[in-house]
């Protein structure tokens, strides 16, 4: 049965923020976590996608701990980019618009000036979210102690491992080490996760698993069409022609892929720029400027790239290639329908492939439409 955030035990001053961010019913996530955490506390190993609310589940938990009045770093949020940290930051910020003591969140990434987060850093904090690498940077430079943490979470920890994170993190977890309770929120399990939970835990650590049928939002219509490799870029134009102010990203698994996706369709005369991982931070920063003040109507991006992008109003995705990773599928149709809206996830399958869709309707407990071309 359903529970809402006043039953789950959250602060009316917190409810009253999430009310004005129209957030009014725990996801599945939401109520397992919050539910454990506010009467235990202790380690928590969450299994959960992006879409699912997990910055809730963790942050109103972790703003709740918080004591306002004690003037030093109490949470640690470790999280892969600086999209998601950003967005983590802002998150907290609003559910806490209705508190009255003033509860500081300091975001602490790469990219920005590292200057003005030691200057921030030197006024009162009680919660730091960050990158692993900027949090070393800044811990090396002597601007940032972690003796006083007492909570530390880590989230989507297989892409932070998968990013080449796994030294930094080990660092960290030793420079917290009177910490009370590790909150470790990741997508998919490699065997690398389980190594950093023995390495960071107490043994049996608190478990939550959703379930995959619950996962994917139900406001996405999942459509797909036949295609040979050599059809693709000429349907995506014309898809992408017919969207008038319709906004959308295309999904490719290759950084190659990806580039090569997005000189044809410039070259076609489309408003479309390309996230991938070998972007610097300020080459990454000025896609995103632009396609959230809608100067880009389109991004062709990869997975791991496109973790952390928070763009409202994303009227479809499109998979360039299906997945190698149920959970990749998820990431990626999550970007799309957000806070209420409909939206299309649209996969173009080669005619080899056709055999995997009963799979992922199987798997995900959707229904995979064909459109016609």
């Amino acid at each position: 049965m359903s529970q809402t955030f006043r039953e789950l035990g959250i602060r009316e001053d917190l409810i009253r923020g999430l009310e004005e961010l129209g957030i009014l019913t725990p996801t599945q996530v939401q109520q397992k976590a919050i539910s454990f955490l506010l009467k235990d506390g202790s380690d928590l190993v969450a299994q959960a996608q992006t879409g699912t609310g997990k910055t809730a589940a963790f942050g109103l938990p972790l703003l709740m701990k918080v004591d306002p009045k004690v003037r030093h770093i109490q949470g640690l949020v470790v999280a892969p980019t600086r999209e998601l940290a950003k967005q983590i930051g802002k998150q907290l910020f609003r559910f806490t618009k209705h508190v009255e003591t003033k509860i500081f969140v300091e975001v602490i990434t790469g990219g920005d000036h590292m200057d003005r987060q030691e200057e921030a850093l030197r006024r009162p904090t009680h919660i730091v979210v960050g990158t692993p690498g900027r949090i070393m940077d800044l811990i090396e430079r002597r601007s940032l102690s972690l003796e006083t943490v007492k909570h530390v979470v880590l989230d989507e920890a297989d892409e932070m491992l998968s990013m080449g994170f796994k030294k930094a993190l080990q660092e960290i977890l030793k420079l917290t080490l009177q910490r009370q309770s590790t909150w470790l929120f990741s997508a998919t399990f490699p065997e690398a996760i389980n190594t950093l939970i023995k390495g960071c835990m107490a043994p049996h650590p608190h478990t939550i698993q959703i379930d995959q049928g619950h996962v994917v939002n139900r406001d996405i219509d999942h459509r797909f069409v036949i295609l040979k490799p050599e059809e693709k870029t000429e349907f995506i134009s014309d898809f992408l022609k017919r969207q008038k102010e319709g906004r959308g990203l295309i999904f490719c698994r290759t950084k190659a892929d990806a580039n090569t996706l997005c000189r044809e369709l410039i070259a076609l005369g489309l408003p479309v720029d390309v996230l991938q991982g070998d972007l610097m931070q300020k080459e990454r920063d000025k896609v995103m400027r632009a396609f959230k003040k809608e100067r880009v109507q389109f991004v062709v991006a990869t997975d791991v790239a496109a973790r952390g992008i928070d763009v409202a109003d994303l009227a479809f995705v499109i998979h360039h290639q299906l997945p190698d990773q149920l959970e990749y599928y998820t990431h990626r149709s999550g970007r799309t329908a957000r806070a209420g809206k409909k939206g299309t996830s649209l996969c173009l399958i080669h005619p080899k492939e056709k055999w995997k869709l009963p799979q992922l309707e199987k798997a995900l407990q959707v229904t995979f439409r064909e459109l016609r071309v």
